[in-house]
């Protein structure tokens, strides 16, 4: 016979009558004592209702598992750890990998492209990434040139002496009218 109940001196010590533990929602292998007042072994595999979780495999570092809505998960997010990268263009972007990341990583201007950001390579008055320009303008020689044209492709460029060329004077082309032995007129151009 289980005793449920125990009134002493008119004061109730115990009372299970009221209580709702049951076999199927104690942890497995814990005992208690039902509202019958009979001993009562758990028989529950899992310590939380996880019906609501809403973690995804991505979410989760690849290879560590949860549960989750009643089902066992494995992670599938890639541990990128330090994660870098550089940038060496005005519009350079670095597209960060998806996964997890432990906040030493770093994304930094490339060596090669913060060498060249230095005062005197920008112009006074103009700050670029923090840098104050000092350049304020250098001797320029300009040159001028005359040229002929001739039958094939022209690159005028300026002497190795001369910054730029401040104009280019293309003469016309040249024209020949002479008498052949045919009895005709011969034209040379060019």
């Amino acid at each position: 016979m289980s005793v449920n109940k125990i009134i002493y001196g008119g004061n109730t010590l115990i009372d299970l009558t009221a209580d709702t533990v049951t076999e199927d929602k104690l942890i497995a292998g814990i005992t208690a004592h039902d509202k019958s007042g009979e001993l009562i072994e758990g028989t529950c595999d899992f310590d939380v209702n996880s019906s609501d979780a809403t973690v995804a495999v991505a979410e989760m570092l690849n290879g560590k598992t949860a549960y989750a809505r009643g089902t066992k998960l494995t992670g599938t997010m890639p541990n990128n750890g330090a994660i870098a990268g550089t940038i060496s263009t005005k519009a350079g972007e670095y597209t960060v990998p998806q996964g997890y990341h432990d906040g030493s990583g770093k994304v930094a201007i490339s060596s090669t492209e913060q060498a060249k950001i230095v005062a005197g390579n920008i112009k006074s008055g103009v700050t670029i990434l923090g840098v104050q320009g000092t350049y304020t303008g250098a001797a320029i020689k300009a040159q001028s040139k005359t040229v002929t044209p001739t039958t094939s492709q022209q690159t005028i460029q300026p002497d190795s002496d001369y910054d730029y060329l401040s104009s280019v004077t293309v003469n016309s082309i040249p024209y020949v009218e002479s008498p052949n032995s045919a009895g005709g007129t011969t034209v040379t151009i060019g």
